[in-house]
């Protein structure tokens, strides 16, 4: 499915429904079945555990990549890497509301410029050297940041990356122009200006309204020569086009590609650390075949997060799991447009005990967390606070409680107010086992509280258009974001009154001001500790309730390097870094 923002801001997933990826490729073919499988690992090695491992998986630690991080010398040079995808295409222009899918996010750390690298944490930030030598703000009033590019740094066409191509950026996600279409214009539509300092290859920023943190914009840049064509560029001029060519300015390129498959291969015209790998194909591939051909031995990596997957996988002898903590979140949406009574909403989270849905979703994969409280913050960020209200605690008699004080009556099991049934229709899409079992057990919780909750079950393909439409009482939703700026960037499309994605259609005007706040303070404790007394009063209207942060697991074939489950250092479902060169097979 196309996800809303791969542009660091929250992602709209069904629930339901697990994301699977895969890759292939030649490399080292040491047998992962040649580790002891008794004995006890209590902390997850880097490189993974094997996948015959039969002990407890051991937790990840936060600040850790799982990605069997390795120096280039360690690595051999040469080897095809086949990696299955979801889609690809049709619009490659990442940048827009079409293109910029998770997918899509990973071809272009492939072969376009990725000027931020963020810890695994995300509590540190840094410009990638092969693009920007170094970035400082100059002046507080008004906010100015300057960046020196690259002397070496130039599009696959011959031409210079300059303050142009910064500029052109801004002007392309700014919304200035509602001919264009940018995924996202938030911090860009607060920029006064774009200009040359001490030469084309020093770039100033200038602010009319302060917006922090601005490590946040520039992460991708949209070529000056591509801004020249317009807009018509823009929105349909990267249609089965990767102007790889011209536009391009990477470590690899792109030598051919179709709706099925695309490949990569070393950039002559790169500048920084050649390629280890000789060759990068993707192939379009449906879930159910990326399992397979992993199992089959035909890839080298496959999503391995569901027991279902797990249990595939282990039939692959030569293979190690890898596993990483989630920066997403599950949550029960209820829209407030069609259960309108505050006292009912708040009712029914009193009466649902969401450690019960982690328990099902997570049963079979050797994982447990505390029930997170933040739609925005996973529980591993810096300045993560349960926001969710004490009242908000699961327990029958209080939801009964809080019926009754609302005028509420039990007539038989369920209570009644107005002649009308306190109820709650639940939208999901699909048959999976995990979303029907999900299901039984919320409808049994709120039935003990007296809430009625009905099923009503969509074809996956109806996801975004019913989400869209409005036309639910309680639906799942998984929000994602692949760097740590959430608190900023998304804090207001989450829970802005005015938001197209508020799907809980609440907000008070002080919310509003608390969360558009958060983007000009400097300071990101100071700023986090707003948003976080946002998300308080916010979650007093009992809308939108967070009951699962969750893990990454990905099989992949042992001897992969730099390459699997890495926080905000790495792609959200392609898992490549700001250095895509460093992934390879070990000698």
């Amino acid at each position: 499915m196309k996800f809303a923002s791969t542009m660091r801001k929250a992602t709209a997933l069904a629930v339901s429904a697990a994301a699977l990826f895969a890759m292939a490729g030649c490399g080292n073919s040491s047998n992962a079945g040649d580790n002891n499988t008794n004995t006890t690992v209590t902390a997850e090695p880097q490189e993974g555990v094997p996948v015959n491992y039969d002990g407890t998986f051991p937790k990840p630690e936060t600040d850790k990549a799982y990605n069997n991080p390795k120096d280039r010398d360690e690595l051999q040079q040469g080897g095809t890497l086949t990696l299955a995808t979801v889609e690809i295409g049709p619009d490659w222009n990442a940048l827009s509301t079409n293109g910029n899918t998770t997918y899509m996010d990973g071809m272009w750390r492939l072969y376009m410029p990725r000027i931020w690298e963020y810890s695994v944490d995300g509590s540190t930030i840094e410009p990638n050297k092969n693009y920007v030598t170094s970035v400082e703000q100059t002046s507080d009033s008004p906010e100015t940041i300057v960046f020196n590019i690259n002397e070496k740094a130039s599009w696959n066409d011959g031409t210079p990356i300059t303050w142009k191509d910064f500029e052109s950026t801004w002007k392309a996600m700014n919304g200035s122009d509602e001919n264009f279409t940018p995924a996202i214009t938030a911090g860009y539509e607060d920029i006064e200006s774009v200009t040359a300092g001490d030469s084309d290859k020093q770039v100033v920023v200038t602010f009319k309204k302060d917006f922090y943190p601005y490590e946040s914009l520039f992460n991708m840049l949209y070529p000056a020569e591509a801004y020249a064509g317009g807009a018509d560029v823009f929105a349909q001029g990267w249609q089965n086009d990767s102007h790889s060519d011209e536009w391009g300015a990477g470590p690899f390129k792109v030598e051919s590609s179709s709706d099925s498959e695309v490949t990569f291969v070393p950039n002559e015209k790169w500048w920084g650390d050649a390629p280890l790998l000789d060759k990068i194909v993707l192939k379009q591939m449906e879930d159910s075949a990326a399992l397979n051909a992993f199992k089959n031995g035909e890839t080298d990596a496959s999503g391995a997060s569901s027991a279902e997957s797990m249990t595939n996988a282990k039939s692959r002898e030569d293979a190690y799991f890898r596993r990483g903590y989630d920066s997403g979140v599950s949550t029960l949406t209820i829209n407030a447009k069609s259960v309108s009574d505050l006292a009912l909403r708040k009712a029914f989270v009193q009466a649902v005990d969401r450690s019960q849905l982690q328990k099902i979703s997570f049963q079979g994969t050797d994982w447990e967390e505390d029930v997170p409280g933040s739609l925005i913050l996973p529980q591993f960020q810096g300045g993560y606070e349960d926001n969710m209200p004490k009242d908000a605690a699961y327990s029958t008699e209080n939801a009964k409680k809080t019926l009754e004080d609302a005028g509420y009556t039990l007539n038989g099991d369920y209570y009644e107010k107005d002649g009308k049934t306190a109820a709650i229709t639940y939208t999901t899409f699909g048959d999976s086992a995990t979303s029907k079992a999900i299901t039984g057990a919320i409808q049994k919780m709120a039935k003990a509280a007296g809430i009625k909750v009905e099923s009503d079950v969509k074809a996956s393909a109806d996801f975004s258009k019913t989400v869209s439409s409005g036309d639910w009482d309680m639906i799942g939703l998984g929000w994602g974001a692949s760097d740590p700026f959430g608190y900023s960037s998304s804090s207001y499309q989450l829970y802005g009154s005015t938001s197209d994605s508020n799907f809980s259609f609440t907000g008070t005007d002080e919310i509003d001001e608390l969360l558009k706040g958060v983007t000009s303070i400097k300071d990101s404790k100071e700023a986090i500790a707003q948003f976080n007394k946002a998300e308080k009063k916010a979650q007093e209207l009992y809308a939108q309730i967070p009951w699962a942060n969750g893990q990454i697991t990905i099989a992949v074939k042992k001897g992969l390097a730099n390459y699997g489950p890495a926080g905000y250092s790495a792609g959200f479902r392609l898992y490549f870094t700001a250095h895509p060169e460093n992934v390879g097979w070990e000698k």
